[in-house]
């Protein structure tokens, strides 16, 4: 079978479709041209991530198409529904990057928690003449033990998120989509193989966005915001808001408009309403702690994702 790998497939994978008898195109096809090349190459397995779409007029235009598989968690940029109308498998890796973005988000968290999002900027510029003034602009900076993180959405990343914040013995909280649940029961094993269990007690959003110092959300492409302008209201005085999700989720000029009046402390952005063109009041905003949609791009998650694909696609196909 034909597989077309858009937007790359780790060694691991790669390797394991072709020594399954697959053929691999592995050269970025523009999105305009995607349905030319897939027929005539008869390709019957897509492959992408985030970058490429693939909406109806895509999948009504190949008629060879019998796979879609998703390197990662969401599946936003894929017409799942009618694919699904179309007898065409869709598959993809929720599991496998969910580590690399939990990560991120303790990486933002610190990063606000201490300043380091700007006195890296600054210091390059300023460290050697102005160090006694930039260290005590940087001196306001605040542990994160016994501080309240607020998870939102407690699927597979944000259980990886709670399991971290909980060995930096923050308290937790969450806000899971089957609202009569009130506790998440976690496992968390360690790297001499012992384990333990937590519960996590789940609230509504708004218990959740008054009682946390940090907010991370982890939730599906969403219609509208679900953090806007008077969600934010109700968030804790100099909370840290941090989005790793999709997207559309926040109101990113919102959020500005809340850090300049005082109420929040920071953000932290991995993801953006204008991909791959963010505002530009967001990229030169001191109090913003930015990476360009990284949350599950480590060598680590890469290589899961692919391995992952490859055996979903010899289950189906070998």
């Amino acid at each position: 079978m034909n597989i077309l790998v858009n937007d790359g497939i780790s060694e691991a994978g790669g390797r394991l479709l072709l020594d399954s008898g697959f053929k691999l195109f592995t050269q970025k096809i523009p999105q305009n041209q995607l349905a030319e090349f897939m027929n005539k190459n008869h390709i019957e397995i897509l492959l992408v991530r985030s970058a490429t779409q693939v909406p109806m007029e895509l999948i009504d235009a190949v008629p060879s198409l019998k796979l879609i598989g998703r390197g990662g968690v969401g599946l936003d940029n894929i017409d799942v529904d009618f694919a699904e109308q179309m007898g065409i498998h869709v598959i993809h890796t929720p599991n496998s990057s969910a580590i690399s973005v939990a990560e991120l988000v303790i990486a933002h968290m610190l990063a606000l928690s201490r300043n380091l999002h700007d006195s890296n900027r600054n210091m390059p510029l300023e460290g050697d003449t102005e160090f006694s003034q930039l260290k005590r602009l940087y001196a306001n900076g605040f542990e994160l033990r016994n501080k309240t993180i607020g998870i939102i959405g407690m699927g597979v990343i944000g259980k990886e998120v709670a399991k971290l914040a909980y060995g930096m013995g923050m308290k937790i909280i969450g806000v899971d989509s089957d609202e009569e649940k009130a506790e998440e029961t976690l496992e968390i094993q360690f790297a001499d193989q012992q384990k333990i269990k937590i519960k996590i007690p789940i609230f509504s959003l708004d218990e959740v966005l008054q009682k946390a110092d940090v907010l991370s959300i982890h939730t599906p492409k969403a219609d509208k915001y679900i953090i806007d302008e008077f969600a934010l209201t109700k968030m804790k005085q100099n909370a840290i808001l941090i989005n790793t999700s999709r997207g559309g989720t926040v109101d990113e000029k919102a959020v500005i408009e809340a850090i300049e009046e005082g109420k929040l402390r920071g953000a932290a952005f991995d993801v953006f309403e204008n991909e791959p063109q963010p505002e530009i009041s967001l990229l030169m905003h001191p109090k913003l702690s930015l990476s360009p949609h990284i949350g599950g791009s480590t060598i680590d998650a890469q290589q899961r994702i692919g391995a992952d694909l490859a055996q979903q696609i010899i289950d189906i196909f070998g």
